[in-house]
């Protein structure tokens, strides 16, 4: 203070004069503070004590760090312990496998401790007798650790919430309370896409967590985690909201935070200062393994419509249209006329496949479903698999420089069939190159055509290594229907296209790969 650093210089007079003008300047700079309220019983927090200061004065507002112990108390009794176990072959002569050797010696470097549950955790545990020498060792089963997850209880009646991954391959799964009882679980259902997994134990009267709304969610705003990381039950950390709808995977947007997650906390549930469930904890971000500041959890909402589900089907009908699709860059959007880059760009359609049957074609760009705007690629797959299978949408789709809208009943999803390429006896009849995109092609005969079922096209017999068609994932053996929204009859009609096109530009290439017709953007070279 400038009052102190000159009071040296002063007279005894003057000193006491400045020793009450300082006096008088730290009384008003007293920082008071408004009373902490109490919870509500819905564990409402009100807004954290603000400090009065000269910044407040001039509108600014500081806030002091939240208490979490009251949500602790409120919803620390809904989340529960998840164990695994699985039937594995006993030890021979009680010695242990190299997988529990691993782990111990895992734990022993990096935790300075031995790994739970394990032997020889337990110093003063007594030790299992040795078998004679001569004693029969047939092959045995026993029920071994294979996990250990978090979770948490969302009915009174045992219905608990968790991730897939966690109770995925169990033979068993156990649950253990904060009271420390213990119940077996029976999987009700579980969704790997989205992974959720739906969970219930013999039990009444239990604590359940009170979900919120994910909507009024906000970055920056505080949360809390609580879970069992490396098996250390009702374990609590909190940090903030660092992202909303970030993107990891096809079905689901997560909410991202830097609350420290761990393995274990997977299932565990994300609280806000509500004391409301927002998210599971299912993911992290790490180049080593452990935590880095940057954790995914799944949102609640999205989590509640898959349990829906589990609890009434034991497994998620999800909509699907059958076509392969990416994201739409400037790029693309300029060699097809389209004014911004948006949308969803559809690559393949697959044969027989509810897309194909409504007509629509690889190249398409598909713009908005029953209304709904596609902004990212991504945008399609989840609002597809929204849609109950059998419904009938519509489709507005950019296709050849005009909009068009499409309608398609859309058919349920299923696992994924591997695509055989057929292999054609014939020998291709005469060739030729194009050295601009790197291919040889040749006319197809009237057998490739009919074992094909295509009418036209050209066939792809070789491919420069690292060439345009190459870049642009073409390969020998495909069939090219169309270049630059034109059919390709013939060799010739496809020189003649090539030659009326700007080298220097892109252009899109239609091709037929086994079942698949797919779509891709290539750029000639100048010779």
């Amino acid at each position: 203070m400038p009052c102190v650093a000159q009071f040296n210089s002063l007279r005894v007079q003057q000193r006491l004069v400045a020793l009450t003008t300082c006096a008088a300047l730290v009384s008003s700079s007293w920082v008071s503070f408004a009373a902490t309220p109490t919870p509500s019983p819905g564990g409402n927090l009100s807004a954290s004590p603000s400090v009065a200061s000269p910044a407040n004065n001039a509108g600014g507002v500081v806030r002091a760090l939240p208490d979490f112990t009251d949500l602790v108390e409120l919803v620390g009794p809904s989340v529960v312990n998840i164990k695994t176990l699985e039937k594995v072959s006993a030890r021979v002569n009680g010695q242990e496998g190299p997988d529990d050797q691993d782990m111990q010696e895992l734990f022993r470097r990096f935790f300075g401790m031995p790994f739970p549950n394990a032997p020889g955790a337990n110093p003063n545990a007594p030790k299992a007798p040795r078998k004679a020498p001569n004693a029969p060792q047939g092959p045995s089963d026993e029920e071994q650790t294979k996990g250990v997850g978090s979770g948490f209880i969302l009915s009174a009646d045992g219905l608990i919430m968790t991730n897939a991954h966690v109770v995925e391959g169990a033979d068993q799964v156990l649950v253990t309370l904060v009271d420390k009882r213990e119940f077996k679980a029976k999987i009700i259902g579980a969704d790997k896409r989205t992974d959720v997994a739906l969970l219930k134990v013999e039990a009444s009267g239990l604590p359940a967590v009170k979900t919120g709304d994910v909507s009024r969610l906000k970055v920056g705003e505080w949360v809390m985690a609580i879970g069992s990381p490396f098996g250390l039950e009702n374990t609590v950390t909190a940090g903030i909201v660092s992202a909303k709808k970030r993107d990891t995977g096809d079905y689901l947007s997560f909410i991202q935070t830097d609350v420290a997650i761990n393995p274990g906390n997977s299932g565990g549930p994300l609280i806000n200062m509500r004391g409301e469930v927002i998210g599971i904890n299912s993911q992290i971000y790490s180049r080593s393994g452990g935590f880095m500041g940057i954790s995914f959890a799944i949102p609640i909402d999205e989590a509640m419509r898959v349990s829906d589900q589990l609890r009434t089907l034991g497994r998620v009908q999800r909509g699907k249209l059958g076509i392969q699709i990416e994201q739409v860059n400037k790029e693309l959007a300029d060699s097809l006329g389209l004014a911004k880059a948006q949308g969803a760009l559809v690559r393949s359609v697959e044969t027989g496949s509810p897309a194909e049957k409504a007509g629509l074609e690889p190249g398409d760009i598909v713009l908005k479903l029953d209304g709904k705007p596609i902004e990212r690629s991504i945008d399609l797959p989840r609002l597809v698999g929204s849609i109950k299978p059998g419904t009938k949408a519509v489709l507005s789709v950019w296709r050849r420089g005009a909009n068009k809208e499409v309608a398609v009943t859309v058919g349920e999803f299923e696992a994924d069939k591997p695509v055989v390429a057929k292999a054609s006896k014939d020998k291709p009849q005469g060739n030729n190159s194009f050295s601009s995109l790197g291919l040889t092609l040749s006319d197809l005969s009237d057998a490739q055509k009919k074992d094909l079922k295509l009418a036209s096209g050209v066939r792809v017999d070789a491919v420069v290594d690292a060439g345009p068609a190459d870049q642009a994932g073409i390969r020998e053996g495909d069939i090219i229907t169309a270049l630059a929204n034109t059919e390709v009859t013939s060799l010739k009609s496809f020189e003649a296209i090539l030659s009326k096109l700007d080298k220097t530009r892109s252009t899109n290439i239609l091709f037929r790969r086994g079942e698949w017709a797919q779509f891709a953007i290539i750029r000639p070279t100048q010779k």
